[in-house]
């Protein structure tokens, strides 16, 4: 599953910092606006310790974890939703991703030129929020002129149903309230609301980056973050992007470790963010091992087995005849696929099954 994740933010916050952590890509980092012109783009890789363990017990030829695309997107600045910096092509970027990590700046520097001139987190994130908003209030508005016509002069019902969910967005925007906060009743009202694609639907994880010294507390500039995004139903993650690049420099993984313990971190800010990418998307992980191979296969949460069977191939969802799942504990806990078969303990699931996040599956199928 090709899903992309957008890193954006004001100039000079640490977005292309952030990415190079990431990806091990080089994207330009430099102390001026727009120094990303093109947006970056690079593919990561998802940690996961159950692939690693079950690559232990397999000694697979090939492994292959799950990935998450993640595109670094230039600055934005005031007045972008008409056209001011480069606002216009940024949008269009923007538009093409599934989720948003949208970083904010909460750290001191006098060498870090601020493109307002002071450090200011909540006014940055209001900052884009409202470019964005106006962005789609502009789609919504053109929209709703059309589609009222339509359910006037025709008595069309499906227009009447487009122009209460453009409605119900139109008043959320001009209230100043992202399109993820409006909520709708119905399957096909949550159907084109999807389709509209606007911006502010996507969900948000607000990246909070900090000092050195900061990086396992937060300071007065996170404190305010929180604060401001508490009623968004949106996430929010702490990460101290400068020194996440010294630690990515380091040779070992031992060195890297011994790092983290010194600053108090268990795990460096890249990993979790990378799962909480992951997480955002509402994505979800299955296994297929053995001796060829031992590879993690992505899933939107609540996927049922046959859609599952058809990541990795259609055919396997076309021919679809059941599925053999076994947890990942009992995997583990009793030696591998043949003694949970010996147990009793691997499921047969029809097409209804809802695959969960862990399980080792094999499909059954005939084209």
């Amino acid at each position: 599953m090709a899903l992309k994740c957008g890193i954006v933010g004001l100039p000079n916050v640490g977005k292309s910092t952030l990415f190079n952590c990431l990806s091990n890509a080089k994207a330009q980092s430099a102390n001026f606006p727009f120094c990303t012109i093109e947006p970056n783009v690079g593919v990561i890789t998802v940690p996961d310790y159950r692939l690693n363990k079950l690559t232990e017990m397999c000694q697979p030829r090939s492994v292959g974890p799950a990935t998450v695309e993640i595109v670094d997107i230039a600055g934005l600045v005031k007045g972008a939703s008409k056209g001011e910096g480069l606002g216009n092509k940024f949008l269009a970027n923007i538009r093409e991703t599934d989720a948003i990590l949208h970083v904010l700046r909460c750290f001191d520097d006098d060498n870090i030129t601020h493109v307002d001139g002071t450090v200011d987190p909540v006014r940055d994130k209001e900052i884009i929020d409202m470019e964005l908003q106006l962005k789609d209030l502009e789609t919504v508005e053109s929209r709703l002129q059309k589609t009222l016509k339509q359910a006037q002069t025709g008595g069309d019902k499906n227009a009447r149903l487009q122009a209460g969910v453009l409605q119900a967005y139109k008043d959320a925007l001009t209230q100043g309230r992202s399109a993820r906060t409006v909520r709708f009743e119905t399957k096909d009202e949550e159907k084109f609301a999807r389709e509209l694609c606007l911006l502010t639907a996507k969900p948000v994880m607000y990246v909070c980056n900090v000092d050195d010294a900061s990086a396992v507390s937060g300071n007065k500039y996170v404190d305010a973050v929180r604060e401001a995004i508490c009623d968004e139903g949106a996430r929010m993650l702490v990460v101290a992007a400068q020194t996440e690049s010294e630690i990515a420099e380091l040779d070992s993984f031992e060195e890297r470790q011994e790092f983290l313990h010194d600053i108090g971190l268990e795990e460096s800010g890249v990993s979790r963010l990378i799962r909480a990418a992951y997480s955002l998307l509402d994505l979800q992980t299955y296994f297929t091992a053995g001796p060829d191979e031992v590879r993690a296969w992505t899933f939107r949460r609540g996927s049922k087995a046959p859609q599952c069977a058809g990541i990795i191939h259609t055919d396997f969802e076309k021919g679809f005849i059941r599925a053999e799942v076994i947890k990942y504990d009992d995997y583990v806990s009793l030696g591998g696929e043949a003694p949970v078969r010996e147990a009793g303990k691997m499921g047969v699931e029809g097409k209804e099954y809802v695959v969960q996040d862990g399980d080792i599956m094999h499909f059954r199928f005939n084209v």
